[in-house]
């Protein structure tokens, strides 16, 4: 999972045991499992859940409380309406709702079917009870965002059954799933049934389907096909103009990763936020074996968005690596309603936040001073966080507070540490070893279908590499010691100095230099101050913020209209009005490149020989 952070105001922006088989206690196989897309109601979905014969007296079914590739408890029967049983005369069978996500059903003998009506999550994001949204469900006339473990829920003793899944919707619909598609059916009534097949339930919860008034493109990379499917709700963006840069990405991705074994299809789900009252905020996106979700805004000018896609589409393909390639027994038998977490958030969110940004520089795709930014960037942020928490005990308790509240760091102090490993591991070999090369170690010996121990893989590294590896994740990782990020520059002949820097229009570092608050609304912090161009147009810690180029600015579509202003070129006519002590400042101008001042990375004129060596092996070149 990769939140993104994309501009705007700090409060409105920003995955136990192996199951039993349970053939003894339910005779038919697969369980039918149906959705119709053309019966919804009160927008919800109905569901029909057709388990076979059961042969004990009562039954437990569930939704997920929490889903792999997250860190915080979804709920998903929170969602569900009108939860029903009958048996096979067609009458109502006795069941109770145990607690949020749980529902027990008695007399199960005699039980034929389970019917339910399930709400969309995207509507009610915002109210306190809606998962993070590449994780959640959108049914709206003309899309329907199915993440399955939304919709569809288990038997306790079911989760290795198969699974028949059938999806009835508009004829004229674009529908896109990784998930094996065994047929389709055209109704009486011109609507039409697709039906897939999924071998146990984890790959119900690992393939998330599209439905609706899609733009869909399809391209080869590798061997591997991407399909890339998007919806857009004011025809904005298409999946045709974003296939270039997801093409030009994703093939140097696959040079970067070598032969690393891959999957030979890989979905791109892109769902594009209008900004609307009921639209989802939860940008960033969210990791399967052979797929992702991406929740955008649908606002950001196409550069924008490009630049954000390679950024979380990048980090999510990694994903394939780790943890879907390298994973503990708590990931391998995960348990979606009483789950126990991993000590290595580090390795499963870090690491492939690193492999996200080290390969743009790797494979030539940006220049060194742009990853040396982005370097400092993650240090910045960072800092900001709890720096002597340890990532060890951070990742095991990550729902719990202080915990949670540090999670973001596994996106930037997490990628730190791959890069220190990274750049110890081509010290120690030569060049010749690196943080994906034992990645790729790590791989072969375990697999997917192996995992290893939670307690012991860190002294298996150290085995595997060297006392020094061995000793950073026992100092920083497991340990509370901060990184003293110098020791490793130094080592690469880099240095950190003090300098003026590039900034945007609305963020200094990762923060936003406006808040809001109801009863002054939207309005310029004293980082404003700290920014060249808005210091050069004399705006005011305090200033008002009325409108933006014409359009009146509300706590409601805020992150709208900053997001807009992220995006800005240098060079754009713009017109802004703030108030001030009771009084209005109109801004006129054209945009010029704003500066901050603050810590920057570059390259020693002194480093030696060998350290520019090592720098080449690290970056490439």
């Amino acid at each position: 999972m990769k939140h993104l952070l994309v501009c705007g105001l700090a409060l409105s922006l920003l995955a136990c045991g192996p199951s039993k088989t349970g053939n003894d206690l339910a005779v038919q196989t697969p369980i039918k499992t149906a959705l119709d897309l053309t019966k919804v109601v009160d927008d919800k979905v109905p569901v029909t859940i057709d388990p076979g014969r059961f042969t004990q007296e009562t039954v437990t079914y569930r939704l997920p409380k929490v889903v792999q590739g997250t860190y915080a408890i979804s709920d998903f029967g929170y969602f569900v309406d009108d939860f029903t049983a009958y048996d096979y005369s067609g009458n109502v069978l006795p069941s109770t709702k145990v607690d949020t996500n749980t529902w027990t059903i008695t007399n199960a003998t005699q039980l034929d079917k389970i019917t339910y009506y399930v709400n969309d999550t995207f509507d009610v994001e915002g109210e306190g009870k809606s998962p993070f949204s590449p994780s959640g469900t959108n049914i709206e006339p003309d899309n329907y965002v199915l993440n399955l473990h939304g919709f569809i829920g288990y038997f306790d003793a079911l989760k290795n059954n198969q699974y028949q899944l059938d999806v009835t919707a508009p004829s004229d619909f674009e529908r896109t799933s990784a998930l094996q598609n065994t047929g389709e059916t055209t109704n009486a009534d011109g609507t039409m049934t697709t039906s897939y097949f999924a071998p146990r339930y984890f790959d119900i919860t690992d393939n998330p389907m599209m439905y609706g008034n899609l733009s869909v493109e399809k391209f080869m990379v590798g061997g591997i096909e991407i399909v890339l499917s998007v919806y857009s709700p004011n025809k904005v963006h298409s999946a045709t103009s974003l296939k270039p840069v997801m093409y030009k990405m994703m093939e140097a991705q696959k040079a970067y990763l070598g032969d690393i074994d891959s999957t030979p299809r890989y979905d791109i789900y892109l769902y594009l936020s209008d900004g609307s009252d009921d639209a989802p905020s939860g940008f960033g996106a969210l990791e399967h074996h052979t797929s992702t979700v991406v929740v955008m805004p649908e606002g950001m000018p196409v550069d924008i968005l490009e630049n954000g896609m390679v950024d979380v589409v990048a980090h999510e393909f990694f994903h394939i690596v780790t943890p879907l390639s390298v994973h503990s027994e708590d990931v391998h038998y995960f348990d979606y309603n009483d789950p126990t977490f991993s000590k290595h958030l580090w390795m499963y969110e870090g690491v492939t936040e690193y492999f996200a940004q080290h390969f743009q520089i790797y494979e030539g795709l940006i220049e060194a001073n742009d990853f040396y930014g982005i370097v400092m960037e993650k240090i910045q942020t960072s800092l900001g966080l709890d720096d002597s928490m340890s990532f060890t005990e951070m990742s095991e308790n990550v729902i719990d507070e202080p915990y949670a509240s540090n999670y973001y760091n596994v996106y930037q102090k997490g990628a730190l540490i791959g890069m220190c490993i990274d750049i110890l591991m081509r010290e120690e070999s030569n060049g010749t070893r690196s943080m994906l090369s034992l990645m790729k170690e790590l791989s072969q010996k375990y697999g997917k279908n192996k995992p290893f121990e939670d307690d012991t893989i860190i002294a298996e590294i150290t085995e595997m590499t060297y006392p020094s590896v061995g000793a950073f994740l026992k100092t920083h990782v497991e340990g509370t010691t901060p990184i003293d990020y110098n020791t490793f520059f130094e080592k690469v002949g880099l240095q950190m100095v003090e300098g003026r820097v590039e900034g945007n229009f609305i963020m200094n570092g990762n923060v936003p230099m406006v808040s809001g608050s109801p009863d002054k609304g939207i309005f310029f912090t004293n980082l404003a101050t700290q920014n060249s161009f808005w210091a050069e147009q004399g705006v005011q810690a305090g200033d008002v913020i009325k409108s933006v180029n014409g359009t009146e600015v509300t706590l409601q579509n805020a992150n709208t209209i900053f997001q807009e202003v992220y995006g800005w070129e240098v060079g754009k006519e713009i017109s802004v009005i703030l108030e001030r002590d009771g009084s209005p400042v109109v801004i006129e101008t054209v945009t010029t490149q704003p500066y901050v001042t603050g810590q920057k990375l570059e390259e020693n004129p002194a480093a030696t020989a060998q350290q520019i060596a090592l720098r080449k092996a690290w970056l490439k070149g």
